[in-house]
Parts: structure tokens; sequence; C-alpha cells
């Protein structure tokens, strides 16, 4: 909660409390209204308390205090008439001196005159419970009081009222300037317990001039003191209106010593003018070459400067928080790049929100974001920090009619481990917020691990760019087999890396490096290439034109490409492959993020009379509404439903799904990961078109899978003798073993 929202809390809590008090005493001093004492005094005096408190005022010198005539009259009401009137009038006084504000321009909110009633309200109200506890109701004490008796009460009346007005003025003020209550009183409240010792010594004279002399000498005796009121205004006016004067000439002579004076400072300004455009010029040179234009925050080179500086002094306990928005890209791309400005000014602006005063929030390039902790940055404290951070970025963003949701990954790095040097501890967060990216998780803490993974990946990658170019990549073929009289369908084209000192690498090590970098667009032409001109080779060696298929895998990285379709089409030029022998795989998961343009640029492949397959089937988040849309040909059930498919259980009935699925879509399947003879009959009988896995064989080299060529009806003899049933599970015949 802000320090402006606990200030409103509070006021709120008072006023709960104060008014509901305010509206009981209310109905309590109605309720006790004495009327065989009211008379036309009780008018008059009513009339003169509410009408006339805000005219008849008078200022005390050098003070903000001002005595009213409601002061003496309140008082003089409670002894005459008793508390409960004493409190309605009060508060109807309180109620039309603030209006009577508000009406000449004073700004006066309605809650503050509420807290003004409030507090004359339960002021009064606790004057008078007081008086009648020690003295009896007021009313009756004065009948036969002797003057030191009425003394007693005034000064009674006087300090309650000072006592319990001021301490409720004091917690409002204290709440709205966040000073203690002592404070408060001590400098603004102390000074006007004279306005009740007046106000108390003018209501006493005037009750002994109403009861020992005369009432209606009341009338006389009140103009008098209003003359004498008036004529104090006047001579105060008069004063003010010679002093005014004096100080009218007094300001002409200091203005016209003033003009010789500017005069002369002319010559002095024209001579400095030129020194100040130099030095401005080079103040906002210096701010423009330390901070961000578009968002006012320190830039990259301040930033490393004040991590420098707490280097240099060998601070201890500050922290570096390296954040990096999500999506950032896709949606400059989409909505345009002044919403995604106006994103990072509001991003900037809750960063500064949750940054301690100490704090130094900047912005790098592009949607990365950082803060410097620089006082006692604890990792508790700092992840505290991150979350806070994290939560903020979670809530929607207000641009123009748009609603946009961000979000961001978060690297730190605690200066723990003795950093010298500016760049490292930046370096270190960068790396942890990119692998917060990497594990999709909010935030990461920075370890020695991560530097040596992110090392190991920048070799990978510097490796990865000499393989795209010297072509280091071998094709493997894994072998798909037609279910139903078990002979070669095709094959899939898998990618190996055959490092120059490492000797094969898998997939798994450098796909994903691939994806990120967009080295699988090229490395996917150069597989592609390769594998069309060995199934061309194979069909034209072994007479198997347009029946041996392959299939290739390809990123939807590289269909996003504008050139994609054109790439492919040229490959088949190139190679000479018929495009329906071509299937090309897609995964499931990567395809629905944007099912529209996947559509798009799938259509236009399809044109080229190439097959498309969803890979992976079941393992992603497809959409049914999009599935009968996509031109596709095949759906590839993953491995992890075959492996651990068994009769009866929940994997058998997503397979046998999944195959239902197909058929009402007229679409073929191909299930990978057969292992053994088992899921084998299973899938057979289910319906399953096309299988592939190690029950068959291992992804292959060239040479081996040339054998398979050679002889595509090799895995014949798993076939049922009987065709109307499946054999039993036999664990001892379930895996198969063929020769070489």
């Amino acid at each position: 909660m802000t320090g402006h929202e606990q200030k409103k809390w509070k006021i709120k809590v008072f006023l709960g409390l104060a008014l509901p008090a305010a509206g009981l005493i209310a109905v309590w001093s109605v309720l006790g209204l004495r009327f065989e004492l009211m008379d036309v005094w009780l008018v008059v005096l009513t009339a003169a308390t509410v009408l006339f408190s805000s005219f008849l005022r008078i200022q005390l010198p050098r003070t903000k205090i001002h005595l009213t005539i409601s002061d003496a009259t309140v008082f003089l009401l409670m002894l005459l008439y008793g508390g409960e009137v004493a409190v309605l009038v009060s508060a109807l006084e309180a109620a039309v001196a603030s209006l009577n504000f508000r009406r000449h321009g004073v700004p006066i909110s309605t809650q503050t005159i509420a807290v003004n009633v409030a507090i004359a309200t339960i002021s009064v109200f606790a004057t008078a419970i007081g008086v009648t506890a020690i003295f009896g109701r007021p009313e009756a004490a004065i009948g036969g009081a002797s003057i030191t008796m009425l003394s007693a009460i005034l000064f009674a009346m006087a300090t309650l009222q000072f006592v319990v007005h001021s301490a409720l003025v004091s917690v409002v003020i204290a709440i709205k300037s966040e000073e203690s209550i002592w404070r408060v009183w001590y400098d603004h409240c102390l000074n006007a317990m004279v306005i009740y010792v007046a106000g108390a010594i003018v209501a006493g004279s005037l009750l002994k001039a109403i009861k020992e002399i005369d009432a209606y000498l009341f009338i006389p005796v009140a103009g008098f003191f209003g003359l004498v009121y008036f004529t104090y205004v006047r001579y105060i006016n008069d004063i003010r209106r010679t002093s005014a004067k004096a100080e009218e000439a007094e300001r002409e002579r200091a203005e016209q010593a003033e003009r010789h004076v500017r005069e002369l400072q002319e010559y002095v300004t024209k001579l400095e003018r030129t020194s100040d455009e130099l030095r401005t010029s080079r103040e906002e040179f210096r701010h423009a070459a330390f901070h961000d234009d578009l968002t006012g925050l320190p830039n990259r080179n301040h930033f490393l400067a004040e991590i420098g500086t707490l280097l240099s002094r060998q601070s201890e306990g500050f922290a570096v928080l390296y954040l990096d928005l999500n999506n950032f890209k896709r949606l400059n791309e989409s909505l345009g790049h002044s919403i995604g400005d106006e994103l990072l000014v509001q991003v900037a602006e809750r960063l500064r929100a949750l940054a301690a005063r100490t704090d130094l929030v900047g912005r790098f390039s592009g949607d990365e974001f950082a803060i410097l902790v620089r006082a006692n940055a604890t990792l508790e404290m700092t992840l505290a920090l991150a979350n806070a951070i994290g939560h903020a970025l979670s809530q929607p963003f207000s641009i123009g009619d748009r609603t946009v949701y961000a979000g961001g990954a978060i690297g730190i790095a605690l200066n723990d481990t003795g950093y010298t040097a500016a760049g490292e501890i930046l370096r270190d967060a960068d790396i942890a917020m990119y692998y917060a990216k990497e594990r999709r998780t909010d935030c990461e803490v920075f370890s020695p691990t991560m530097h040596a993974r992110a090392m190991h990946l920048l070799e990978l990658e510097t490796d990865l760019r000499l393989a795209v170019e010297r072509e280091e990549f071998d094709v493997y073929f894994q072998p798909i087999v037609d279910m139903d009289d078990a002979t070669l369908h095709g094959f899939e084209a898998l990618v190996r890396w055959n490092h120059p000192e490492r000797g094969l690498v898998m997939p798994g090590e450098f796909i994903p490096l691939a994806e990120t970098t967009g080295l699988v667009v090229p490395m996917t032409l150069q597989v592609l290439r390769k594998a069309c001109s060995q199934i061309v080779a194979w069909q034209q060696v072994f007479d198997l034109a347009g029946t041996l298929t392959l299939s290739v895998n390809i990123s939807v990285r590289h269909l996003a490409l504008p050139t994609v379709v054109d790439e492919i089409a040229g490959v088949l030029r190139e190679t000479g492959l018929p495009p329906s022998c071509l299937k090309l795989e897609i995964t499931e998961g990567e395809v629905m993020e944007d099912a529209e343009a996947a559509i798009a640029v799938l259509n236009q492949i399809r044109a080229l009379d190439v097959s498309i397959s969803i890979d992976d089937f079941g393992t992603g988040y497809s959409s049914l509404s999009y599935l009968h849309r996509l031109p596709i040909d095949t759906l590839k059930i993953d491995r992890s439903f075959v492996s651990s498919m068994e009769e009866g259980s929940e994997n058998g009935e997503i397979v046998r799904t999944v195959i239902a699925l197909a058929r009402a879509l007229k679409l073929s399947v191909v299930a990978e990961g057969i292992e053994s003879i088992h899921q084998f009959h299973q899938l057979r009988v289910l319906g399953c078109a096309f299988g592939q896995g190690y029950l068959f064989a291992r992804p292959l080299s060239r040479d081996d899978a040339s054998k398979l060529v050679c002889d595509p009806g090799r895995w014949q003899n798993i076939l049922p003798a009987n065709q109307h049933g499946t054999i039993g599970r036999n664990l001892e015949l379930t895996y198969l073993r063929l020769p070489n």
C-alpha cells in the first residue's frame, strides 16, 4: 500500500469512528433537550453563533489564531441551557462556517467538513460531560454559584474543550502530514489554549451581565462590545493600509534599485550567456550519452559507471536484476512500434514505482531493463523485489483502447563472488535472465555453472556456424514400414552432426541452439537437399520411382520465412524428387502458436503436391477447430503413447482415439517408437497404417539404409499366420531380432 493510500485509509478509519460517535451524540442531545429553559435569548445566541462566527473574528498578532464570537457563545449556551443545546449549536456552527469558507473560494472538501462537524460535536459533548461530572449540570450549578465557583466552572470548560478539541485536530493533521501527534499538537495546537480561555472569560462576563444586572441590559452591552469590535477592526484596517502604503513605497524604491542593478547585470549576463549555453549543451550531451531517449532511464553506460563506482569503493551487498520482456518482438510486429514504445514507457514507470529510493533503474537496448540494488541487497530481499516486479508486469497495460500483457524473465547477480569489473556482474545477470527464459521461469539467480554453460553454448554456436558453412551434417534414415504387409514404405530423414573433434553429435544437443540462432534454416535446407538426392538415387538404382517416400522435419521458424515455399520447390527441382514423395513434418505445439499464419504457408506448400504431417501428435495443445483446417495428410502418434500402450490402458485409449480421429478426417497415421511385436500387432489391429521404431531399425547411415532398400520385405516374418486374429503377447518373442 502506498503512502497516499495509507493516508486515505487512516482518514476513513477516523471518520468511521468519529461520524457514528457524533451522530449518537446528536441523538443524545436532541433527546435530552430541556424545552422549559428555552426562550428568545436562545434564538438570539444561536443566530449570533451560527451566522456571525465567520465574520466576527479577531486575528491575534503574529499568529494564525482567530478569536471568534462562537468560542464565547457556545460556553454561554452550555451555562444557560445545558450541554445538549451547546452540542447541537456547535455542530451547526461548524457546518455553516465550513460551507461559508467554501463559498468564498477556500478549497475545503466535503470530507473535511464532516471532520470539522464531528470534532466540534465530540469536543463540546466531552466538555459538557466533564463539567457535569465535576460540578453537576452547568445550568443548575451557576444558579447560586460564587465568583470562585463560576471561575472554576469556566476554567474546567476551557481546559476540557481545549484538550479534547486539540487532541482530535492533532490526530487528523498527523495523519495528513505523517508527523507524530505530539509534534503536531505542540507546533499547531498549544497556542490555541488562549481561544478557549478568552471564550470562557467573555462567556462568564456575559453571564454575570445577564444574571446580576438585567437581561435587557445585555443588548446595549452586546452593542457596546460590537462597537468596540468594529472600532478595533477599523483601527487594524487603517494600520494595514498605512503599512501597505509604506510597503508600496519601499517596494518602489527597491524596484528602482533593482532596475539599476539589472542594467549593470545585463552586461555581465550577455558575457555569461555564451558560457551557460555551452554548459547546457555539454550537460545535454552528457545526459543523452547516459540516458535512454524514450523512457528517460539511465542507459547501459550509466549503469556500468555506477557499478564501477561501487566496485571501486569495495561496496558489498549490492545486486543487479536483468529483465527482458516476453514476446515484445511479436507485439511490435503485430501492433506497431508506437504501441511497443508506449509499453516500454509504462514498464519503466512500474519499475520506478517498485524500486527503492537508492536503487537505480535503467533501460538497455530494446526491451531489456536492469535494476541496481545499491543498499544491503540480500538474496531474500532481491528475490522479493524480483517477485514484486514479476507480479507488476503480469498485470495488464492499457495503451489507448488496447489492453496489452507483457511479463518477463529476470536474472539476478549478487556481488558475492569477488567481481572486479562492472561488465562481469552485468554479464552474469544477463546469463541468469536467458537461463530463466530457457527454463520458462520468472526468475533465476546466477551460479558459476550458468557461466560455464553459457561458455559451452557460445563455443557450440561458433562450431555450429562453421558446421553450416562446411556442411558437416550427415543424414540418417529411419525406415517407415507399411503395417499391413510389413514392407518398407519410406524413410524419415534425421540429422546428425559429424563434428571434426567430438565425432557424431546427437540432435538433442544442437537443435535447440540452432532454433534460437536461426541456423536451423540453412541446416534444414542442407538436410533436405541431401536426403532428397539420396531417395532419388535409391529410386533410380532399385527401380522404385514414385514408391519410396521421404519425411523431413521442418521448423516453424523456417515456415515463417517468406522464401520457404520457393526454397522447397528449388530443392525438388534441383534433386529431381517427385513432390508426391516428400512429406514435411511439423511439430503440433509449434504450429498452433500461430495457426492462421501456418495454415496460409502450408496451403502454399501443399499446392506443390508435397504432403504435410503433424509430428508428436497428442503432446502439444492442438485445437480441433484448427486441425480440420490444416492442409495435412498424416498424423504421427508420439512414441510416449506407443511405448506404454497396453490393452485397456489410458495411453492405449488415446492411440485408439487418434486413429479414429485420423480416419474421420481421412488422414493416414504413423506410429513412432514401436519396439515390440506386441505393440506392432496392437497398432495393426487398431488400423494404424504405418509405423517406425527400433523394432524395425534404429536411424541408419546411408550405407546401412541401402541394405533395407534391397530387402523391403524383411519384416514380413512378424505378420500373424492367421489374418483373422492377433498373436498373444509373449515376452520371450516380444523384441524382434533381424539378421544383418
